[in-house]
């Protein structure tokens, strides 16, 4: 067997661990419980027990974050900018966005939201780029947008990423690396200072906050080493929140107060969806991996291991908003959030690359070393398996100990250990619907008919956090387990393409 091989196998090892450890804890939380349901109990208890308090670990990080944020959006950073950072307009802005068969009505949607933020527009450069597979989508929208924005920024470029090129996963990732390699091509000829562009990968249909790229640039020039960073704004899933579905809106809501939580521990955040980085690091690297699924996370573990742990994650307590899977069709919504949270749930697979990289590497500290693989490993394992073990499995042992006639202290006083873990869980889900009420945009004018109409829906979005052990368990633990299992198997993932705008 040559090196190849070996590799080959060791490699797959890794990927099959974090489903293997998924798939062992269930079958030892139901074997347990038939075989001897008091040590069931027992289980259960110490699993929800962790649970609960690890929710409200990461409940006080989120007051934390949404303090910073509260303050952050208070500032004008453009007026801050220009009186505190003389060499602001020395530096461009690279906008990245990447499409794949959007309606026009989301790319103009962008790109009005970019007109209205409080900076100079000629200092951003912006790339558009389309699929060849679906040139004939793209093209005539690409055609329209240029004519209508091309005399509105310094730059506006557009890009056609080649399909069926040779060991590309098809989706962002591959479309962001052709990007990068063309518009190298563009910086070269005219002479630019990499050091001078700041890049901004976003999805298509990113609404930025209006002091977004203020903030930005201040961050940018206030780091000791800008070109070992990467900038992570806030991520609001609410453009299309008061149009969506109760269920959309828990789960893209869940996923902002997630990102939240990270925010608050630098330490442990990688990028996600848009995010900033300097051009510079971004070309040294080689641009966005071309063969993944989450490429918006690995572009951050790419840098990281690049520069030997030399890399770190900023955090902007300052929103980028997107919408969420929401395409005016029930059933159909619910089937893209279920295929979006398996998508983000397949970034397991950094869980190998890491391991894989951080072995062969002697300067990367070993505490970081494990401080990303902990967070990385226990963070997939609890999204697969927490919900499911409180929701589902806490009662087993329960139900199979009466069947079988044991009873003890711990069985008669287990099902109010369990409620009473449950009730002090609900704690933190009553602030969260409070943040989510306060974080709405404003409701559109064809949902204000009359003042009983407005409070109802404003009352809805506070109650609708009922719904969220539902919600856990079907857009939270399943998919992952659903992603996890499929790096097991070596069945892997392709790229789903979130649809934008309304079904037809």
């Amino acid at each position: 067997m040559n090196k190849n091989h070996k590799d080959y196998y060791k490699y797959r090892i890794l990927e099959i661990l974090p489903g293997a450890l998924v798939w062992l804890t269930f079958i030892f939380a139901i074997g347990l419980s038939f075989y001897n349901p008091i040590y069931g109990v027992y289980f259960v208890i110490i699993f929800d027990t962790y649970f609960v308090l690890r929710i409200t670990y990461m409940l006080i990080w989120l007051i934390i974050s949404w303090m910073k944020y509260r303050k952050t959006i208070k500032v004008d950073w453009w007026n801050f900018l220009r009186h505190n950072h003389k060499t602001w307009d020395q530096y461009y802005h690279l906008i990245m966005l990447p499409t794949a068969g959007e309606p026009y009505e989301v790319v103009a949607n962008c790109f009005d939201k970019l007109l209205q933020t409080n900076y100079d527009h000629k200092k951003m450069i912006i790339v558009l780029g389309g699929e060849e597979r679906l040139k004939d989508h793209f093209e005539p929208i690409a055609e329209k947008i240029r004519e209508k924005y091309k005399d509105k920024f310094y730059k506006f470029i557009i890009t056609l990423h080649p399909g069926d090129l040779p060991g590309e996963v098809v989706g962002k990732g591959s479309n962001l690396y052709h990007m990068g390699h063309e518009i190298k091509k563009y910086f070269d000829a005219h002479d630019f200072d990499y050091k001078k562009i700041i890049v901004s990968a976003f999805d298509i249909d990113t609404v930025t906050h209006p002091q977004y790229f203020a903030h930005l640039t201040h961050k940018f020039i206030s780091h000791k080493n800008p070109y070992r960073a990467s900038f992570q704004p806030m991520a609001f899933y609410h453009n299309n929140t008061w149009e969506s579905d109760i269920f959309t809106r828990v789960v893209s809501n869940s996923t902002t107060f997630w990102l939240l939580t990270d925010l608050a521990r630098p330490e442990r955040l990688l990028t996600f969806s848009s995010h900033s980085m300097s051009w510079k690091a971004l070309v040294e690297i080689g641009f966005h991996q071309n063969n993944i699924v989450t490429e918006d996370s690995r572009i951050f573990l790419q840098c990281y291991i690049h520069y030997e742990g030399d890399y770190e994650v900023v955090p902007m307590h300052i929103p980028v908003s997107m919408d969420t899977v929401n395409v005016g069709k029930f059933w159909r919504s619910i089937k893209n959030q279920y295929k979006q949270m398996r998508r983000w749930a397949y970034g397991v697979e950094h869980f190998p690359y890491m391991v894989w990289h951080f072995a062969k590497s002697k300067k990367i500290p070993t505490n970081k070393k494990w401080i990303y693989i902990w967070n990385q490993t226990e963070g997939v394992y609890t999204w697969a398996t927490g919900p499911i073990l409180v929701m589902l499995m806490g009662y087993l042992p329960l139900w199979l100990a009466e069947k079988q006639g044991v009873t003890s202290a711990l069985t008669q006083n287990a099902p109010l250990i369990l409620e009473n873990l449950m009730r002090f869980g609900m704690i933190g889900i009553f602030l969260i619907s409070i943040f989510s009420v306060i974080i709405l945009p404003p409701m559109p004018e064809k949902f204000k008919s009359s003042i009983f109409n407005v409070a109802l829906r404003y009352i809805l979005m506070f109650v609708q956090w009922i719904i969220f052990p539902i919600t856990m368990i079907i857009f939270g633990s399943i998919p992952a387990v659903d992603s996890q299992t499929r790096l097991m198997l070596g069945k892997y993932l392709g790229f789903w393409v979130t649809e934008k705008g309304k079904a037809k």
